[in-house]
């Protein structure tokens, strides 16, 4: 389990109430996925059956949900969005199987929102981990973040993404 995989089971299992997600990336290049991305851009597309793709992270989230862990993922994109996006998207009825809901919001609508520099993960509105990419979009590692300041601007931040964004099914990615 990776640096990044251990630290956020450790801050989920002390969650009680939310997790929520803000990604601004419109490219990751993180470890299997980077393998299953090009796989993807040759044509292979995943089983929708979720023995062939279910892992550690949606068992995680499901038993989070289960608990009463509320789950919202914020995904602020270029349009027309890039091939990773179209792949992201494509994938996302994963993170919605096991209890997610995810938003999708055009950057251009999120020019006169005032976001942290990076992607993070907020925890019961007290506690964030960054999540830190290097520039070809692999993983530098997470840091996580007590301070209440910080919490308050992403949890402020967070709500104007969400409020401006749609729904992952009525957001439309265009094939290629």
């Amino acid at each position: 389990m990776s640096q990044t995989d251990l630290a956020f089971a450790d801050l989920l299992a002390d969650t009680k109430h939310s997790a929520v997600h803000l990604e601004m990336r419109d490219s990751y290049g993180i470890g299997e996925e980077a393998t299953e991305f090009k796989a993807w851009l040759a044509g292979w597309r995943p089983s929708p059956e979720p023995g062939t793709w279910w892992n550690e992270f949606h068992t995680m989230v499901r038993d989070a949900v289960a608990r009463g862990v509320e789950f919202r993922r914020a995904r602020i994109v270029s349009e027309p969005v890039s091939d990773y996006i179209r792949y992201e998207h494509s994938c996302t009825y994963q993170n919605i199987a096991a209890g997610e809901s995810v938003r999708w919001l055009p950057r251009r609508k999120a020019s006169d929102l005032a976001l942290p520099g990076n992607d993070y993960w907020l925890f019961d509105q007290q506690v964030v981990m960054w999540n830190h990419f290097t520039g070809d979009g692999e993983s530098a590692g997470p840091e996580v973040d007590r301070r209440d300041t910080v919490a308050k601007l992403c949890t402020t931040a967070f709500e104007a993404v969400w409020n401006r964004a749609t729904p992952h099914e009525e957001y439309p990615i265009h094939p290629a």
